[in-house]
C-alpha cells in the first residue's frame, strides 16, 4: 500500500487475498510500504497500516515493523537499489534520459485535451543523441529517466481475468521511471522489488491490470523472470458506486473504534466477493484458507452491502462467547464499557463481577450485534440499580403489594433453569390472581421497579438477566421506599 493514509476496506481485502493465497500455499505474505511519492506520505500511516493487519488477525511475515531477509520493506531506503537498476536500463538503451520542462509537459497536456484526446508524452527526448545528453547534463539542467515503451507486447496469463495484453507503446508515450529527486515511480520501483524481494505471485486491484503489459516489459529489459499477477475486481457499496472514503465510513479504525469484530469484517468482505466454495455467514479464517482457490474468482466487481455488517458481527460475537476463553476477555471488555460509560453514576461493585457479566454475555448472546449494546440506555438496568419509589408504583396499579408478593413467591422456584418462554407463562398465571390490574399494566409495573425505565427488553429477560435475588432485592426496595 502507499502511504497516503488509514487502511480501508478495499486495502484490507487486497491483503487479505494475499494472506490466504500465502497460508494455502505454505508461503510468506510480505507487506511492503510504497512511499515514493514524499508528497503524499501521511506520518503514521505506515505504522497506522501494520497496527490495523495485526488487529484484522492477518500479520504479515515480514513487514518494515518485523523485518526480515529482504529488506528494508520502506521504499525511500531502497533508493540505491532503483538507481542502480535505472542505470543499467540507461547502459543497455532500455531507458533514456528526458529533459523536458514541466511548462513543457503541461502545454502537451492542455494540447491534447483540447483536442479531445488522452494526455501522453511525445517522446521528444528519446531521439537525443549521446553528444546532445552529455551537452545538457553539462549545462545542469533538471532531467528524469524514461523507459522506452516498445511495440508488440506479448500476451500474459492473468490468475483472474486470463489472457490478457495492452498495447501500451500505442496509447501511452513512455513512463517515467526514475524521477528528478533520486525517487523511483511505482512503475520501477514494484519491478525491482518484486525481483529481488523473491516474489512468486502478486494479487493487486485490478486498476492494474492495464499497466502490466508494461510492468512485464520491464521485466524483460531487466532480463528477469516475472511473478504471476492476479487482479483482484473492485469492491464497490451495494448499489455499484465507490465506497466514500468522506467520512471515514471504510476506514478500519472507525470499524474497531465501533466494536466491530475483525472477524465479521473479513467475513463480509470475502462473502461479497468471489473465490471460494461457498458463500455463508460465519465464516472464519480457516475456513477462508481452505475454500478459497485463485481461479474462483470471477471478475465481477465485489457489492458489498454495510447494512449487513452488523448481522455478520452477531454471528461472529456469538460464536466468540461461545467459546470459554475468548468469553473471559469478552468480561474485561465489558466491564471496562460499564465503567466508561455509568462510572459516574452509583454502580454497585456485584455488578462488575466476573460471574454477573458472564451469565449477561451468555445470556444475552445471539440478541446483541455488539458488546456496546449491552452498556446502551435499554440495558442501563443492569449496571445501575434503579431509584424507583412506592409512589410511583401505585400510579399504574393499586395492587402493587399483592403484585410484588406474587413475584417474589415465583422467585423462590428454579428461576435461573427457566426460559423466556416459560418465565412469561409464569407471570401470566401470577396476573389471574390479580382483581383488577392489566396484564400490560402488571408488566408495566415490574419493568419501572426492575429498570426504572418504561422501556426495554421484556419483563421475562429482565428477571432471567439479573437473577432471582437481584429481581428480589429491587423489588423489596421499591416496595418499601
Amino acid at each position: 500500500p502507499a502511504l497516503t493514509g488509514f487502511l480501508h476496506l478495499g486495502g484490507l481485502r487486497t491483503a487479505l487475498y494475499n494472506y490466504i493465497f500465502a497460508k494455502k500455499h505454505q508461503g510468506t505474505f510480505i507487506l511492503r510500504v510504497e512511499d515514493t511519492d514524499q508528497n503524499r506520505v501521511v506520518p503514521g500511516a505506515a505504522e497506522g497500516i501494520e497496527d490495523m493487519l495485526d488487529w484484522a488477525g492477518i500479520p504479515p511475515d515480514e513487514s518494515p515493523r518485523r523485518g526480515g531477509p529482504a529488506g528494508p520493506y520502506v521504499q525511500s531506503l531502497r533508493l540505491e537499489l532503483y538507481g542502480r537498476a535505472s542505470a543499467a536500463l540507461l547502459d543497455s538503451g532500455a531507458a533514456y534520459r528526458c529533459f523536458c520542462s514541466p511548462q513543457r509537459l503541461e502545454l502537451l497536456r492542455r494540447d491534447a485535451l483540447r483536442s479531445q484526446q488522452t494526455p501522453r508524452y511525445d517522446n521528444r527526448c528519446r531521439h537525443l543523441t549521446p553528444t546532445e545528453v552529455a551537452q545538457k547534463l553539462s549545462q545542469g539542467l533538471d532531467c528524469v529517466i524514461r523507459f522506452r515503451l516498445e511495440k508488440g507486447v506479448e500476451p500474459f496469463q492473468d490468475l483472474v481475468y486470463g489472457w490478457n495484453k495492452h498495447e501500451v507503446a500505442e496509447v501511452e508515450g513512455d513512463p517515467v521511471i526514475l524521477k528528478g529527486d533520486g525517487f523511483p515511480t511505482y512503475h520501477l520501483a514494484n519491478v525491482v522489488d518484486d525481483h529481488y524481494m523473491g516474489i512468486t505471485h502478486v494479487l493487486r486491484g485490478t486498476e492494474w491490470l492495464a499497466s502490466t503489459s508494461k510492468h512485464l516489459l520491464l521485466y524483460k529489459a531487466f532480463g528477469w523472470e516475472p511473478p504471476r499477477f492476479g487482479h483482484l475486481p473492485l469492491l464497490l457499496n451495494k448499489d455499484g458506486g465507490k465506497l466514500s472514503k468522506r467520512q471515514g465510513d471504510i476506514f478500519l479504525e472507525r470499524f474497531a473504534r465501533d466494536g466491530f469484530l475483525p472477524e465479521a469484517l473479513l467475513d463480509i468482505v470475502t462473502n461479497c466477493g468471489s473465490g471460494f466454495s461457498e458463500k455463508q455467514m460465519g465464516r472464519t479464517l480457516e475456513d477462508l484458507i481452505s475454500q478459497f482457490e485463485v481461479g474462483r474468482i470471477t471478475t465481477h466487481s465485489a457489492l458489498l452491502d454495510l447494512e449487513l455488517l452488523p448481522e455478520f458481527n452477531r454471528v461472529h460475537l456469538t460464536r466468540r462467547i461461545e467459546n470459554q476463553g475468548l468469553r473471559q476477555k469478552l468480561v474485561r471488555e465489558l466491564q471496562g464499557l460499564v465503567e466508561l460509560v455509568y462510572g459516574d453514576q452509583q454502580v454497585d461493585p456485584d455488578v462488575l463481577e466476573n460471574e454477573y457479566v458472564e451469565r449477561i454475555l451468555l445470556l444475552r448472546k445471539g440478541h446483541i450485534s455488539l458488546l456496546k449494546n449491552l452498556v446502551s440506555s435499554d440495558y442501563s438496568y443492569l449496571w445501575v440499580r434503579p431509584s424507583v419509589s412506592r409512589q410511583q408504583l401505585q400510579t399504574i396499579s393499586a395492587e402493587v403489594d399483592l403484585i410484588g408478593k406474587l413475584v417474589l413467591g415465583l422467585m423462590t422456584g428454579p428461576v435461573a433453569a427457566l426460559t423466556v418462554e416459560e418465565l412469561n407463562k409464569g407471570l401470566r398465571s401470577l396476573h389471574k390472581q390479580t382483581r383488577e390490574t392489566k396484564y400490560s399494566s402488571m408488566m408495566q409495573l415490574l419493568r419501572l421497579a426492575l429498570s426504572g425505565r418504561q422501556h426495554g427488553p421484556s419483563v421475562a429477560e429482565m428477571v432471567l438477566t439479573l437473577g432471582a435475588e437481584e429481581v428480589c432485592g429491587r423489588i423489596h426496595r421499591a416496595l418499601h421506599s
